[in-house]
């Protein structure tokens, strides 16, 4: 299904997608670069919390905004910084006009490869935390960051398909972004410690004890290396039993129907 089908869906989709911007036509007109500028080095410095190297900076096609694409890890993709470079956006600017992605460094550099399905069995099952059912003859697979908002909203949600359908195992992959500053060794000591306390308080946004050594490290790591090497790129991502992936939230009763299909 196309992006702009998509999102003729409504307000669902919107509920449970990644952060979209949306550019008017009058609102890309302009030259901006007299007044704001931001070299590379400067945009590298300013994301140093969260790593990588910022290639190249040009002006985001709305207005207010600068455009970096950043390589991390040897992966490229592309984020947004306001004028005042004091907030990120990660997520995608669709022109009102056609309803698609529109980028200044080209809709190449923002597409990453979309992943329709992942087999189950390849997934590092020993390296999730379980929620529901740990014999469960169905697994429903989440990778999440316990510093993403959608991920604590869906979190929410699996805590009612726990109750909705008991006999459902639900298993948590910790994959935490590069944006996220601290979500790394908040994942690294749940993890370590395997844990269910420790997630919940984590989505409810209250301080972790820092991993202690190298605790959690190799398990967290083998895990966004198979992420990463899956092509999946955001949080949080669901992947069903049959294998098939949903990128964002649903809710529990949405999760339930779509389980009871399979």
């Amino acid at each position: 299904m196309s992006l702009k089908n998509c999102i003729a869906i409504g307000t669902l989709l919107l509920l449970s997608s990644p952060t979209l911007v949306w550019a008017h036509e009058s609102a890309v007109r302009g030259d901006c670069t007299s007044c704001h500028t931001l070299s590379p080095a400067e945009a590298t410095q300013l994301l140093k919390k969260g790593g990588g190297t910022v290639k190249s900076v040009k002006q985001a096609p709305n207005r207010g905004m600068f455009e970096l694409l950043v390589e991390k890890d040897g992966r490229e993709g592309i984020v947004y910084l306001d004028y005042g470079k004091k907030f990120l956006i990660q997520g995608l600017v669709l022109g009102l006009d056609t309803f698609e992605p529109v980028a200044s460094h080209g809709t190449p550099a923002l597409q990453p490869k979309k992943i329709a399905t992942i087999n189950p069995v390849s997934i590092p099952d020993q390296y999730a935390l379980n929620l529901g059912n740990p014999d469960g003859a169905k697994r429903l697979y989440v990778f999440t960051d316990p510093d993403c908002p959608y991920c604590r909203n869906l979190h929410g949600e699996l805590k009612k398909l726990e109750k909705l359908a008991p006999d459902l195992s639900i298993r948590v992959m910790l994959f935490p972004l590069p944006i996220h500053e601290g979500a790394y060794d908040k994942a690294r000591v749940i993890l370590g410690r395997k844990s269910r306390e420790l997630l919940d308080a984590a989505f409810a946004g209250k301080d972790l004890p820092q991993p202690v050594g190298d605790e959690g490290k190799a398990q967290l790591d083998a895990v966004m290396g198979f992420a990463y090497a899956h092509g999946l790129t955001g949080t949080p991502t669901i992947v069903f039993p049959d294998g098939s992936v949903v990128v964002g939230i649903r809710d529990a009763v949405t999760l339930k129907s779509l389980l009871e299909r399979m």
